[in-house]
């Protein structure tokens, strides 16, 4: 008989291969449907979908406690922009963001188009309405979003 973690982790990775690649989860409704403490779900989220297993997961307090992971493509390319996104942080400059960018075209990540599409989607201007103590979070999210976009399978 297969022990309660292999288990939680075949039904997440049913669910990642279904959906795409990326699933959203509410840590309290896994483990009552597998009838476990959250702390398990915990568990298997931690040791079964890191990084170096080819996975980006992103936990979000407040609201039922959202658990988001997101499936990476395994070559270099990826390896380089999720030891990136992993070291990124919750904030990130105009100015920050645009020499990440830069370096990405420079070690051939991404494309000059994609590197003014990322530049763009995250500058002072495309963000002007976001009131400036929030831009940095809001600039970091949509940075590691469009990197995990462009890396996703």
């Amino acid at each position: 008989m297969a022990r309660l973690s292999d288990v939680i982790e075949s039904f997440l990775k049913e669910l990642i291969n279904d959906m795409d690649g990326t699933i959203e989860i509410q840590r309290n409704e896994l483990a009552n449907k597998f009838n476990c403490v959250p702390s398990q779900i915990n568990y298997v989220i931690q040791t079964r979908f890191s990084n170096n297993q080819g996975y980006y997961v992103e936990s979000r307090r407040g609201g039922g406690g959202h658990i988001s992971i997101k499936r990476v493509r395994s070559n270099s390319n990826g390896t380089y922009l999720m030891h990136i996104i992993s070291s990124m942080g919750n904030r990130i400059s105009q100015h920050s963001a645009e020499v990440f960018i830069n370096n990405f075209v420079d070690y051939s990540t991404i494309d000059v188009n994609q590197s003014i599409l990322l530049k763009a989607a995250t500058s002072d201007k495309a963000l002007i309405n976001i009131h400036p103590n929030n831009r940095d979070i809001v600039r970091a999210s949509i940075l590691k979003n469009m990197l995990l976009s462009l890396n996703v399978d």
